[in-house]
């Protein structure tokens, strides 16, 4: 009997752990950027996790407005969101191989590549990756680079995508359009 109750303690612990251990693999590490912040003109850093996101989500599920409740919803299993922007004087200002580094942690099992977008105007590169955990999507980072710039966004978490595609162009959310499977029409 005991030992039945081992297994399946062990067994719980270790799904628990696997599901911990991806939504932790999904953050981002942002250290190589550091050299990009002494030489930026403008640098804008966001950290909402923890107790901040606890609240925002809070907040927003007792906003008395349907729209707001429904963002609460997509938000809901959310565990961080990050953000990181650098905007420098010149072009090539940084050095590239620091932005690359990052992409580099995208190759990790567990990412998909979703988008790619390369541009020899500005030097542009967009990166779009997702991490799923069973069918649910975990995470999210985008790495853009430009000549004189560098965005990354990076969402850890549960992500309902559908929910924030119908939220698309509603409280300032950008819109988001998504194929869905169509009703067999009769």
């Amino acid at each position: 009997m005991r030992s039945h109750l081992f297994i399946k303690a062990s067994v719980a612990i270790a799904i628990f752990a696997a599901t911990t251990v991806n939504a932790q693999d999904a953050r981002l590490h942002f250290e190589k950027l550091n050299g990009l912040e002494t030489r930026a003109r403008d640098v804008v850093e966001v950290n909402v996790d923890g107790k901040i996101l606890e609240l925002a989500k809070r907040v927003t599920a007792k906003v008395n407005d349907e729209k707001a409740k429904r963002v609460a919803e997509a938000i809901s299993g959310l565990k961080g969101i990050y953000v990181r922007v650098y905007n420098f004087e010149r072009e090539n200002e940084y050095n590239i191989a620091d932005v690359d580094e990052l992409r580099s942690q995208l190759n990790a099992p567990g990412w998909e590549k979703l988008a790619g977008v390369r541009s020899k105007r500005n030097n542009q590169k967009v990166d779009v990756f997702t991490m799923f955990t069973g069918d649910k999507m975990s995470g999210v980072a985008v790495i853009i680079s430009e000549s004189k710039s560098v965005a990354v966004v990076n969402m850890i978490g549960v992500v309902d995508i559908e929910l924030l595609a119908e939220l698309g162009g509603k409280l300032n959310i950008p819109k988001i359009d998504i194929e869905r499977d169509k009703e067999p029409k009769e």
